[in-house]
């Protein structure tokens, strides 16, 4: 006999189907998104792989097809380049000159540097100019003045002055070629010493210069000739003013005078042109 259900039994049940019919549409939609997305990851993945297998064949396809990659002119070209010397010294100062021509100085700067570069170069141009005028001798002489102060040696007559001179027959001895200046004064006049210096030839020889002294100061040396007594003697240090010898005739001479000579590196100048004799 069939068992009659209830107003409350039938509502109960059927709410039980509504609730199963309600899950069961709700698994169906998640399942149904859960498959599009795994089919769209698989779609990514195909694509991926398909442009991935594009390119290399298409990259084998020019390796095979073409020869302008690894042809000979290409591999010419690179041993070309290879081969240069790179010169680090002439990149390092182009560098540099770059770098300096940035940082540029300020105006005031600049125009001081210009101004002082300008003065520079002009008295360097002047000082050219006159070296280039300017004999050896002439160079010498200034040279002289300006590393050595000088005082007259004796007070007399200049019989002889530097340079060429003429001699008589009678007297072929003399050379023509007068290294220094002759000074006539008494036998017996003291002889100062025109500068400071040290004595490093006090010669007795009665050759050509007779008795004479060498006095050294620097590069220059002062020779006072033909003298009759010497105060002095070799290695001694002397001052400017010192009586040093006496006024003689020694020597190939014609009378009682001071033979006065100035070198500079043993090259004989002008006394007259470095004090006033």
């Amino acid at each position: 006999m069939e068992r009659v259900m209830s107003v409350e039994e039938k509502i109960r049940r059927a709410e039980e189907i509504y609730q199963r019919r309600k899950q069961g549409e709700i698994k169906q939609t998640v399942n149904v998104s859960v498959n599009n997305k795994k089919d769209i990851k698989l779609l990514k993945k195909i694509i991926i792989q398909m442009l991935i297998c594009i390119v290399i064949y298409l990259c084998i396809y020019m390796i095979q097809n073409s020869e302008s990659i690894f042809s000979q002119d290409f591999i010419n070209n690179a041993n070309k380049i290879l081969s240069y010397d790179t010169n680090f010294a002439e990149l390092y100062e182009t560098t540099k000159n770059y770098i300096l021509n940035l940082i540029e100085p300020k105006q005031e700067e600049k125009s001081e540097i210009i101004a002082i570069g300008g003065a520079v170069e002009q008295a360097s141009s002047i000082l050219k100019k006159e070296n280039e005028t300017l004999s050896q001798e002439e160079i010498d002489i200034q040279n002289i003045k300006n590393t050595t102060t000088f005082i007259k040696p004796i007070d007399g007559i200049i019989t002889s002055k530097y340079g060429y001179r003429e001699v008589q027959e009678t007297s072929s001895n003399i050379s023509k070629n007068h290294n220094g200046t002759d000074i006539a004064a008494n036998l017996g006049t003291k002889i100062k010493s025109a500068t400071d210096g040290e004595v490093v030839l006090a010669s007795l020889d009665e050759g050509g210069y007779g008795k004479y002294i060498k006095v050294q100061i620097g590069e220059v040396s002062i020779i006072y000739a033909h003298c009759n007594n010497l105060f002095v003697k070799q290695g001694d240090k002397i001052t400017q003013g010192q009586e040093i010898a006496e006024v003689g005739s020694t020597g190939n001479s014609t009378g009682p005078h001071l033979h006065f000579e100035i070198r500079i590196s043993e090259k004989a100048v002008d006394p007259q042109t470095i004090l006033e004799l």
